[in-house]
């Protein structure tokens, strides 16, 4: 299917990056946006002024940071925060595109942070890795577009003074039980917690404790800070939550100046109230830590620590994709165990991977407005995926000729119909266009130019000795036309010693080239590709199919390594026209009759060692 102007023109807007003037944003985006919950909350706030007091000093800080600040520019600040502790995947790329999206769209700034709290998980290649990734997605961030991201352990020092207002305040204390023990005394949904024996200490002696965790005077998980809330909580996340804890561990940013860390759920908050979000877009996982996030929030702004308004959280439904597992530990599982030839195999649902498997960021973005959404959880079927890189490719990939399982074809009156030529071997021009329909309003690309001759490749299932009844392909006696080149006659096979066929042959039908006059006066009832043995490229194909066999390999505690499609990748050397040698890595086209490919970003050697990559069929075959 084609997009339609209207839309495509509307993807196009979607890949540009945040305008570094945020009240230019609103103009940036032309097309009407399918309206959803968070856009009407924003909607919402926007009208009611909630925000609109806000002030800006220019980058992230406490209470008097920006109360020497401007009224803030930027309408709504969004943020993405990703723990750099793996490589980022499909659903992140949702993520990415709602809160990128709506900053655009309503005049705000989306930043990117790196919620690096965790130094044992968390790398240097990782944080690299997801740069890379919203930049190919083709957003910027933090109101430039040559800003850096921000990162949690640049608050570190801020959120070690927040935890000792919490223990002056009575809202904090130091517990010295053991893991075990305050699992069992925190209950469970049907019974209250106990108060650790702990509670009761002196707002002093918490203190005098907790600096001592700083200076590395305790032992790692010996002890850890505790909000002090409420043990009889429904809510259990809210029964006194762990927010520091002791862990020696060499950070990839702060280094060794820390022997404590704050927990994810004390630190993003915080964060999000430094960088004066508005709205804190999540997914459905973190809607029960929303009241501790308010109540953390509550604390540190009656402290005057914080500005207000304070950020508001709000949840959507994570991305369920059917064969497709999105969990970082099974996708590292993958890669470890070889079961994949790491993160960025195109098999993989990371952004790297779809990437080298040809996806492009407007189908990405296009394929996180068509699933919208929403506040339920809810199975997208992998074929919408594939659909909107179909839509994306239709009028920009160019077109090419490759032949994946080749048998030769013989014209065995070439030399005789071409005799007037006066040498053996005579090899006729040939042209096609690049593009069939470029988009509306730019010009075509230069046409594609290869030759036919007494030899060519054609795919061996285009002819059948004994044709299935319907078939209109090449069997003896029928004539079909070469794309872009001559009308033939079949007249039989040659097989070998096996009985396998080995070459097909046929006549050419004079004066029935493509294009020339007259050519039409031969009727056919197809039309087949073809690449001409004199100046057929080996090309190195890469088949790609999905990689689970069942559409949700890992949903009820299944062993998804058990429905690993065992098929998932076929490699196979095809032939491919001329113009296909020189394509450039990474560069995207449609082979003719077979589906969307792509120069592979890494083992591509332009006009020395094609490797193309399958990224999708012409249409959905899956299962049929």
């Amino acid at each position: 299917m084609v997009l339609q102007q209207s839309t495509r023109s509307k993807i196009k807007r979607m890949s540009s990056p945040t305008p570094a003037n945020p009240h230019a944003a609103a103009a940036a985006t032309e097309a009407v946006k399918p309206s959803n919950f968070l856009r009407q909350i924003i909607e919402h706030d926007l009208a009611a002024g909630t925000y609109a007091t806000r002030l800006w000093a220019g980058s992230p800080g406490d209470a008097a940071h920006h109360a020497a600040g401007q009224p803030d520019p930027a309408k709504i600040r969004t943020r993405f925060p990703p723990e750099p502790n793996g490589y980022l995947h499909i659903g992140h790329a949702k993520s990415i595109c709602i809160n990128f999206g709506l900053a655009r769209d309503y005049g705000g700034v989306c930043h990117l942070r790196f919620d690096d709290t965790n130094p044992e998980k968390e790398d240097t290649e990782y944080v690299n890795s997801i740069i890379d990734a919203v930049k190919w997605l083709g957003f910027d961030w933090n109101g430039s577009a040559n800003a850096a991201p921000y990162q949690a352990s640049d608050y570190f020092d801020f959120m070690y003074r927040a935890a000792e207002h919490l223990i002056e305040a009575g809202c904090a204390y130091v517990d010295e039980q053991t893991a075990e023990q305050m699992r069992i005394n925190r209950g469970d949904f049907g019974k209250p917690g106990v108060d650790s024996p702990f509670r009761t200490r002196t707002a002093a002696e918490n203190l005098r404790i907790f600096r001592e965790m700083r200076d590395g005077k305790h032992e790692d998980g010996s002890m850890v800070l505790r909000a002090k809330i409420d043990m009889a909580s429904p809510n259990i996340n809210m029964r006194d939550p762990a927010i520091y804890r002791i862990r020696r561990a060499t950070h990839h940013h702060t280094g060794d100046k820390w022997c404590i860390y704050p927990m994810y759920t004390f630190a993003h908050p915080i964060e999000d109230a430094l960088e004066q979000i508005t709205h804190s877009l999540c997914t459905l996982e973190f809607e029960d830590q929303r009241p501790f996030y308010d109540w953390l929030l509550e604390r540190l702004i009656e402290g005057g620590l914080l500005a207000a308004p304070a950020p508001h959280q709000y949840e959507f439904a994570r991305l369920n994709l059917t064969y497709v597992i999105t969990s970082k530990r099974k996708l590292a599982q993958l890669v470890y165990d070889h079961k994949v030839q790491g993160w960025d195999d195109p098999r993989m649902p990371t952004i790297v991977g779809l990437r080298r498997r040809g996806y492009t960021p407007a189908s990405l973005q296009l394929f996180a407005e068509r699933i919208g959404v929403t506040k339920s959880d809810s199975w997208i079927d992998y074929s919408t995926l594939e659909g909107c890189l179909r839509e994306d490719l239709e009028t920009v990939a160019h077109r090419g000729m490759a032949v994946i399982n080749p048998v030769k074809l013989v014209l065995t009156n070439w030399d005789e119909v071409f005799a007037d030529k006066g040498v053996a071997g005579h090899l006729e021009p040939c042209t096609q266009p690049a593009l069939p329909h470029p988009p509306e309003g730019t010009e075509p690309p230069p046409a594609r130019h290869f030759t036919i001759g007494k030899e060519v490749w054609i795919e061996r299932e285009d002819f059948e000795e004994v044709p299935p009844k319907g078939y209109k392909r090449l069997f003896p006696g029928n004539k079909v036309r070469l794309k872009g080149g001559y009308v033939i006659e079949c007249t039989g096979c040659a097989k070998d010693a096996n009985g396998v066929i080995a070459q097909v042959h046929a006549t050419v039908v004079p004066d029935t080239k493509s294009g020339t006059p007259g050519s039409d006066l031969v009727k056919v009832k197809a039309a087949i590709t073809w690449v001409g043995v004199a100046n057929g490229v080996n090309a190195e194909v890469r088949m790609y199919d999905r990689l689970f066999l069942d559409a949700q390999p890992d949903a009820g505690g299944k062993d998804f390594i058990e429905s690993l499609n065992p098929n998932s990748l076929k490699v196979v050397t095809a032939i491919v026209e001329p113009s296909l040698a020189n394509a450039k890595a990474g560069q995207q086209f449609q082979f003719e009759r077979h589906g969307y490919f792509v120069a592979d970003r890494i083992d591509h050697v332009q006009g020395s060692k094609p490797v193309f990559n399958l990224a999708v069929g012409l249409k959905d075959s899956w299962g049929k």
